[in-house]
C-alpha cells in the first residue's frame, strides 16, 4: 500500500489560520499588535524572495511587518546598532536577520545580539539551551524543526511518542539537533545519525519516525525505510532535469520519494512538505512573542 502523503501546504495553511484568528483576538483583547522585523543585508536573490514571502505572510496575519534592507557593504557595527534599536522597540516581538550575511559580518555574533525573547529563529544560545533542557514553554524553537514536529504529531494523531524509535539523519544546529530535542521531549527514543555513522541504512530501518536533514539529493533509499514508518524529508536540493528540457532543473529531497513512498506509512513530498511549514511557524513564533509580552497564553498548533 502506498504511503499517506503528508500535505505540508495544507497544514501550514491551517497554522496560519490559527495565527490570524488568535492575532485578531489578541489585538481586540489587549491592543497588542504582533510585530516582526526582518533584516536583509545585500542582494542575494534567494534571500530577497524569501524576505518578500515572509513580509507578505506577516501582513496577511495582521502583524506589523518591517523590513530593513541594508547594503552589502554595511559594517558589522551598523548592523549591531540596528539590532539594538529593534531589541528596544516594544512594538517589535520578533527579529529575524536573513542569512547568509556578507563576509565582513560575523553571523554568530549578530545572532547572539538579538534579544532572546525576540529571537523567533530560535538560534540564540539561551533558546538553544532551553530547548536542550526541555524548557519548551519559554523557548523559541527553530521554525523548520518546529514545523516538522507539527506534521509528525498530526500525522500520528498524538503528542506523546512513547515507545517509538526516531532516527534523525543530520546533526546541524538549525535542524538535526533541535529536531532530536523535540522528539526527546515528546518521549520518543532518539538516535542522531550523520555521515560518520556506521551502517546508516541498518540504523535508519529501526526508525518508526525517520527525519532526513542531510542536504544530499535522494540519499535515503527504499531499503533504508522500516515498513509503515513516518518519513519527514527536510532536504531541498536542486538537481539537473534533462527530461524536462535542456538546462532545466527540479527540486528533490534527501529521500528518494518514489521508491520510499512504496514502503513508508506516511511521507512528506518535496516540494509542498516541510517547506511551507517554516514560514508558518515563523508567524506562530512571532505571535507567541506578542502573547508573552501581553501576558497571554499563546496558542498551540
Amino acid at each position: 500500500m502506498a504511503a499517506t502523503v503528508i500535505d505540508g501546504t495544507q497544514v501550514a495553511a491551517d497554522v496560519v489560520e490559527t495565527v490570524k484568528r488568535e492575532t485578531a483576538k489578541l489585538v481586540k483583547d489587549t491592543g497588542v499588535v504582533p510585530g516582526i522585523a526582518v533584516v536583509i543585508v545585500g542582494e542575494d536573490p534567494a534571500s530577497q524572495v524569501y524576505v518578500r514571502s515572509k513580509g507578505k505572510r506577516a501582513e496577511e496575519c495582521g502583524f506589523k511587518s518591517v523590513t530593513h534592507r541594508l547594503d552589502a557593504s554595511t559594517a558589522e557595527a551598523d548592523l549591531l546598532a540596528l539590532i539594538a534599536e529593534l531589541n528596544a522597540d516594544p512594538s517589535i516581538h520578533g527579529i529575524l536577520v536573513q542569512l547568509p550575511l556578507p563576509k565582513q559580518i560575523d553571523e554568530g555574533k549578530v545572532i547572539q545580539e538579538i534579544a532572546p525573547e525576540k529571537d523567533v529563529d530560535g538560534f540564540h544560545f539561551i533558546n538553544v539551551g532551553k530547548l536542550g533542557t526541555g524548557e519548551l514553554e519559554t523557548a523559541y524553537v527553530p521554525c523548520t524543526p518546529a514545523g516538522s514536529m507539527v506534521l509528525i504529531r498530526r500525522t500520528l494523531g498524538k503528542s506523546d511518542l512513547s515507545g517509538l524509535n526516531a532516527v534523525v539523519v543530520g546533526r546541524s544546529n538549525i535542524v538535526g539537533k533541535p529536531m532530536a530535542n523535540l522528539l526527546l521531549a515528546a518521549n520518543a527514543t532518539v538516535t542522531i545519525a550523520h555521515s560518520r555513522t556506521r551502517d546508516l541504512p541498518a540504523l535508519a530501518r529501526t526508525a518508526d519516525i525517520l527525519v532526513a536533514a542531510v542536504g544530499r539529493p535522494e540519499m535515503i533509499k527504499a531499503d533504508w525505510i522500516k515498513p509503515g514508518a513516518c518519513v519527514i524529508d527536510v532536504g531541498i536540493n536542486r538537481i539537473d532535469a534533462p527530461e524536462l528540457g535542456e538546462g532545466k532543473t527540479r527540486l528533490v529531497g534527501d529521500v528518494a520519494y518514489g521508491e520510499c513512498a512504496a514502503v513508508a506509512g506516511s511521507i512528506t513530498p518535496v516540494p509542498r512538505g516541510v517547506g511551507p511549514m517554516t514560514i508558518a511557524m515563523l508567524m506562530a513564533n512571532t505571535l507567541t512573542g506578542a502573547c508573552r509580552a501581553a501576558g497571554v497564553e499563546p496558542p498551540a498548533y
